[in-house]
């Protein structure tokens, strides 16, 4: 139980003050981010946001997959979604490794085989980039009214380049 202490201990400095009580659950900017789950990307942050206006989904290199689709489906139909932005990033690990070395470096941090665990990389993020954003744009519950746009988050710069 020790384990978790000093994020108790956070959270319960951050609940002190927290004020989202009774908030009703969309996304106030009309915004939803698909983006890795690299922890140096602060999507809120790096858009002027702030909690509330924004649906975030995070996944290894920000990939559009069912799970994202469902998610920017409810977003755009139940939670006021109007832009969806898909941020890969410089620097990211499914996107400078092959599957055969992040499935070494995964078996010689476990101590056990991980060949057969999929990493999906990707080998060229502005193909990648592209590909996911006709994927969001020409999804049938998606509406054309929604804007879609592919960009990459540079992680040592802060900056977004839009490339689609």
């Amino acid at each position: 139980m020790a384990d978790f202490d000093d994020l108790l201990t956070a959270n319960r400095e951050f609940a002190s003050s927290f004020d989202l009580s009774g908030f009703d659950g969309v996304a106030h900017a009309g915004v939803a981010i698909v983006t890795c789950m690299d922890s140096r990307i602060d999507p809120l942050g790096m858009l002027g946001l702030k909690p509330g206006d924004a649906k975030i989904f995070r996944n290894p290199g920000g990939r559009i997959t069912p799970q994202a689709l469902e998610a920017l489906v409810l977003g755009a139909h139940l939670l006021n979604v109007e832009r969806i932005l898909v941020v890969p990033h410089t620097r990211c690990a499914v996107a400078s490794n092959t599957e055969a070395e992040l499935r070494e470096r995964v078996a010689a941090s476990a101590g056990r085989d991980a060949s057969w665990q999929p990493f999906h990389v990707v080998s060229d993020q502005a193909s990648a980039l592209a590909e996911d954003v006709q994927k969001v744009r020409s999804h049938p519950l998606i509406p054309d009214t929604v804007k879609v746009g592919g960009f990459i988050y540079d992680v040592d710069t802060g900056l977004l380049e839009q490339l689609v």
